[in-house]
């Protein structure tokens, strides 16, 4: 039986990924929760062999829950979730570490895929997310500049888009004030602009943010 831990903030789909996972016969949904610091809290008890996590969440977030896990419990698979299939988000949680991923637009049959391949020592990416992420590397077009950022600019462009404030940011990630600006303005660097209002109207054109 394989064992699994559903992280999402929406308990729409927390109840209806729930019921479908738990009606596959060689998978059990240990618990579910919303935020990445509940999160934590249930592999140390539970000890789960997949987590299934939702990239856009309150608190600190979905990569900077991933980056713990990956640190503090290794054995654990970490599946990525969400309603992107393309562009930097999937590229950036690949380079974190994580297993595979799978779009939220995804059937359920691509889940269950998902968690048994990993469960086997491989990694999976879900059919729309790599076809997306093939054609992507052979454009010869404009690519999204997110694509640029390390995994803790990421983090802190995701949670600024998320309306979250520097002392929030720092409070998540546990760093300093100092050190989520110095962040905040290398990637404004990178991205080659000036503010958040320049920082949302870029995330916009590529996709990047989530919807709320």
């Amino acid at each position: 039986m394989i064992t699994v831990l559903l992280v999402d903030d929406h308990e729409l789909v927390r109840s209806g990924v729930e019921a479908l996972l738990n009606a596959v016969e060689d998978i059990n949904v240990l618990a579910v929760c919303e935020c990445g610091e509940r999160a934590l809290q249930l592999i140390s008890q539970q000890q789960p062999d997949v987590v299934l996590m939702d990239v856009n969440m309150p608190g600190m977030g979905g990569f900077e829950a991933c980056r713990r896990i990956l640190q503090n419990y290794p054995k654990v698979k970490i599946i990525g979730l969400s309603v992107h299939n393309g562009g930097a988000i999937p590229q950036q949680l690949l380079k974190l570490g994580v297993e595979g991923f799978v779009s939220k637009a995804s059937p359920v049959s691509e889940m269950v895929a998902a968690i048994r391949t990993v469960m086997s020592g491989k990694r999976y990416l879900c059919q729309d997310v790599a076809s997306n992420l093939v054609f992507e590397s052979i454009e010869t077009g404009e690519n999204s500049p997110f694509c640029q950022l390390s995994q803790r600019e990421a983090e802190v462009a995701q949670m600024i888009l998320r309306g979250k404030g520097i002392q929030e940011i720092a409070e998540a990630l546990t760093l300093s004030d100092k050190t989520v600006n110095t962040y905040r303005y290398r990637l404004y660097a990178k991205l080659k602009i000036k503010n958040d209002v320049e920082l949302t109207r870029l995330a916009l054109k590529y996709n990047y943010s989530e919807p709320f």
